[in-house]
Parts: structure tokens; C-alpha cells; sequence
């Protein structure tokens, strides 16, 4: 499929728990990866966003510094974007309580790395009338499909009444789909176990709110657009068997989805990623397992996501958990994966760099 001509650990292995990174060019000519990283998830209050740079071509990765760190509060789960008016922004969640459920969802916006002209709370208000008809609409059936999920559907309802719960507790973790000023952000919520999509159409400057991707565990969603204008979504499986990835689709620019349903893709439970290459192929990184985090796959796709071919493994060779996959496209056209992994040895974020397919 490609030809895999670099693999690297961005630093070396540690400790520290060290997960979810991002990836992106900037400035021109400059790789920038973050992950959050600590002493681990749902108990330490010491986990922070790290950052790394490295040039295009040649050279070496920067020590790791940091990126955003709110003292006395872990802060996870984050993305990298440059938008259409050429800055760059980081989005991340800190969670009051140490649980996924009590996430706010925050950013930091600049035009040089570390230096923010802006910062602040993303403010996430789902429609108080449109999201609970649309949960009381879509999730029956979906529990209704899966008998030992239907004990939720009283939470669940409950959950999509409460005005601070449908506020709380979105979180980022793949890119947004960056058309000019437009930007949409893909969340979501552990407590939910469903997603949406922030979207603001002026560079950042107000926000408003899709209404719910519903599925049986659709998580996580990675967006891109087909040529006919729909964005699907392609979302990690965090519900019940049959292990496969789950797929939603919206006609209408990110405001409206269809209830997720399971493809041909195995997924264990973890995130993926997909890109749209420059040739309009499309490229998704993925666990292609039903159990367990060991494989990490890259698959082509040359019809808009009907098929899936030409895939290879990544480091097939390291015994090791790799997972959380971030896809870029470069200037120069080279295909860079940044992903989490854990061995033995410890964690750290690997950095791999594929030929264009």
C-alpha cells in the first residue's frame, strides 16, 4: 500500500501515562503533536497537555514542553487545528471531579506555538428542546436492539432532561473539519455514550451545537465529506457486540445525523481516524481486532468509504498497545500517524511517516 520510511518515539519511554495525541503542519514547514500526560486517568490531578515540534524534513523532535496545564485539575483529550485564517488551536477538556462526565471543554488560540492570543471555555448549549425530543426519538430503538442495554434508557432520558448534563461532559478527540471559517468539532460524551458536533461558522467566534449522533456506543467521531457534500462519520465502537466500527451520515453540513450503524470494520472498542488525501482517496488508521489494541491498521479506500483495501499494519513487529491514531497530510504530501504506545518499557506517542499511497 505505502512505504513506510520513518518510525520514531517522539520521547522516550516513561512512566507517565501518555495518550491521545494530535498532529498538525504549523507553522508551514513545522510538525506540532500533543498528548496529555500524567499519572493516570480518572485519579491524578497532575495530568497536563504536552507538546513536541519537529521540522518537515530532517532534524529532530523538541523536548517536550508544556501546552496547557490547569493547576489541581487533569486536562486530556486533545486536538490540534489550524483554521482558515491561518491560526492555530487547541482544544482539551479538564475534568472537575476526575471523571470523564464532568468535562469542560476548553481552548487556546494563537499564531505561534504556546503563544495564545485567546483562551476560555467552549460553550456548549445542545438545544434544551431538540436534544431531548431527538434522544426520545432515536435511542429506544437503539437500546431496543440490545436487550441488556435497555436498563439505561430511564438514565439515558433522564440525562438528556437535565440542562447542566446536556452542557457538561462533551469532549474532543479527533480533528474538526476545517472549511475556511467554518469549523466542526467532533465530541463526545462518556456519561451519554453518544456524540455531536460543536460547529461555529465564524472562525470560532460563537458556537452552537448538532444535534445528537445516537448508535449503540458511537464514540469518537472522525468526519470527512464525500463529494456529493455528505460528511460521514466514522466512530469507535464502545457498545455491545458485534465489534465493529460505526458509521453516521449527515446531509445537511454536520447539523443533523443518522443513527450510526455497525460497517465491515472491526473495532475493538478504540479510536480511529480518517483523512481525505489530496487525490480524494480516502486513508483510515484503525485496531483492525475485536479484542485487544496490539494491531493498529492503515486501510485505502478508492470509493468514498464503500470499500476498504491496500492495508498494512503498523509496526508489526513492536509487542506493544498502539492505539489513538492522528492522520496528516503534509505540505510535501507525506502521510504522518501519531499514536499512542505502551509496552513493557513504558508509554510514549510514536511518529510514523508513510510515502502517499
Amino acid at each position: 500500500m505505502t512505504t513506510l520510511y520513518s518510525s520514531e518515539l517522539i520521547f522516550p519511554l516513561g512512566k507517565l501515562h501518555s495518550h491521545s495525541s494530535s498532529i498538525v503542519e504549523f507553522p508551514r514547514g513545522q510538525l506540532l503533536v500533543c498528548w496529555y500526560m500524567g499519572s493516570g486517568e480518572r485519579k491524578a490531578d497532575d495530568v497536563r497537555i504536552m507538546g513536541a515540534t519537529k521540522p518537515l524534513k530532517g532534524g529532530t523532535w523538541s523536548k517536550p514542553f508544556v501546552l496547557a496545564d490547569t493547576p489541581g485539575f487533569p486536562d486530556t483529550n486533545c486536538v490540534l487545528a489550524v483554521n482558515g485564517d491561518g491560526r492555530l488551536w487547541l482544544f482539551y477538556g479538564t475534568q472537575l471531579d476526575n471523571n470523564w462526565e464532568s468535562t469542560l471543554l476548553k481552548y487556546k488560540v494563537g499564531r505561534k506555538v504556546g503563544q495564545w492570543d485567546d483562551m476560555g471555555v467552549v460553550p456548549l448549549k445542545p438545544g434544551d428542546e431538540e436534544f431531548p425530543a431527538e434522544v426520545r426519538a432515536k435511542l429506544p430503538a437503539v437500546l431496543a436492539a440490545y436487550p441488556e442495554l435497555e436498563r439505561y434508557r430511564g438514565e439515558l432520558l433522564a440525562m438528556a432532561d437535565n440542562k447542566l448534563k446536556r452542557r457538561m461532559g462533551w469532549m474532543g478527540r479527533c480533528k474538526p473539519m476545517v472549511e475556511g471559517k467554518r469549523m466542526l468539532l467532533p465530541l463526545y460524551s462518556d456519561g451519554y455514550n453518544f456524540s455531536l458536533v460543536a460547529i461555529t461558522d465564524d472562525a470560532g467566534g460563537t458556537w452552537r451545537c448538532s444535534k445528537p449522533l445516537i448508535g449503540p456506543g458511537a464514540v469518537q467521531p472522525s468526519l470527512v465529506r464525500r463529494k456529493d457534500g455528505t460528511i460521514v462519520a466514522f466512530c469507535r465502537n464502545n457498545g455491545p457486540a458485534p465489534q465493529r466500527m460505526l458509521v453516521s451520515e449527515s446531509s445537511d453540513n454536520g447539523v443533523t445525523w443518522t443513527v450510526a450503524t455497525h460497517n465491515a470494520l472491526l473495532n475493538p472498542g478504540s479510536s480511529v481516524d480518517i483523512l481525505k488525501l489530496k487525490d480524494t482517496r480516502w486513508l483510515l488508521c484503525y485496531n483492525d481486532t475485536e479484542d485487544g489494541r496490539h494491531q493498529l491498521a492503515v486501510s485505502v479506500s478508492e470509493d468514498e468509504g464503500k470499500t476498504w483495501g491496500k492495508t498494512q499494519h503498523l509496526d508489526e513487529a513492536e509487542v506493544a498497545s498502539k492505539s489513538y491514531p492522528s492522520l496528516l497530510q503534509a505540505s510535501d504530501g507525506s502521510v504522518h500517524i501519531t499514536y499512542s504506545f505502551s509496552s513493557s518499557g513504558g508509554e510514549a506517542i510514536k511518529h510514523v511517516v508513510l510515502s502517499p499511497p
